[in-house]
């Protein structure tokens, strides 16, 4: 038993990170072979798909691209907190990678419904979302931004005295789990495993744009986060997956710069400074003329 207990160093972390990573893309790239000939099989394929996961894996060589230029401030940031801001410096062994993957699932979910309620969080999440499809390549579709905006969650990780490697070790075991989340060939498991862990039904829930599935299932790992928090919604109703309104592109640029786009016009729009904060900060969705409406109503309730 004393692997147990058995240390693992920064290096070993990161290539064992990068090892498991590299592997499981691998069976996802095996997987959607078999997702893609289900649907021809079904009938079901066509160039519309195929554009999209092209279109799936273009974003992704994009965020790459992004999230390499960044990755220095983002190591660099939780290092410096690490050591300069840390209660205390956690030991990598078993149990501590354990404990870090189950917190790093907890900071995981809020981390999820922040860049689904606050305007330019949406604005880079979106992009995953835009699909109309379902299947394991959408895992790999992202906006500019979903690899730099989460570090603001993950500091605190470094300040209770987690390593900076480890921290991005756990990290990418949530995000795994989550990839594997995105089919449609699997349908429920036993109901003790889907009262408890997220799955693919919960999932598809997520990325439904029927109105009692819009942010509902933000879980990572554990759907149960969704439970306490009061977000969960079950999948019964047929999942209609993207955004409202569609964005109807296979378009690489149009896909990877919309939400953005979309956000900087409200902005430029607004009728005021405070109204083109409003779009930044508040819900997507949110409306400026709300606030002057109720304060009309409060007037005419008070005259």
């Amino acid at each position: 038993m004393d692997w147990l207990n058995r240390l693992y160093s920064e290096d070993e972390l990161y290539f064992l990170e990068a090892w498991i990573d590299e592997w499981f893309f691998t069976f996802a790239m095996g997987f959607l072979f078999l997702e893609v000939i289900r649907l021809i099989i079904k009938k079901k394929m066509s160039l519309n798909i195929f554009g999209d996961i092209v279109v799936n894996f273009i974003t992704l060589a994009s965020f790459l691209g992004i999230a390499i230029l960044f990755f220095g401030v983002y190591l660099g940031s939780l290092y410096w907190v690490y050591e300069n801001f840390s209660i205390t410096q956690i030991e990598s062994n078993f149990w501590s990678i354990a404990i870090a993957i189950l917190i790093a699932d907890f900071v995981y979910y809020w981390e999820h419904r922040f860049m689904h309620r606050v305007g330019f969080g949406w604005a880079t999440h979106t992009v995953h979302h835009s699909s109309p499809h379902f299947n394991i390549s959408v895992a790999y579709r992202f906006g500019p931004f979903d690899g730099i905006l989460p570090l603001i969650f993950h500091l605190p990780m470094a300040m209770l005295g987690f390593n900076p490697f480890l921290i991005l070790f756990a990290e990418t075991m949530v995000q795994l789990y989550q990839t594997a989340l995105h089919t449609e060939v699997v349908k429920k498991f036993p109901k003790w495993f889907e009262s408890v862990m997220n799955t693919p039904s919960h999932h598809r829930v997520h990325h439904g744009s029927n109105p009692q599935y819009i942010d509902k299932n933000y879980a990572g790992i554990l759907i149960v986060w969704d439970k306490l928090f009061g977000t969960f919604e079950e999948e019964k109703e047929t999942v209609i997956y993207g955004v409202s309104p569609p964005i109807n592109s296979i378009n690489p640029l149009k896909v990877f710069f919309h939400g953005y786009i979309g956000l900087f016009s409200k902005m430029f729009k607004a009728s005021s400074i405070s109204a083109a904060i409003g779009h930044f900060f508040m819900p997507p969705g949110w409306k400026e003329s709300a606030p002057q409406n109720a304060q009309k109503k409060d007037k005419e309730l008070n005259s």
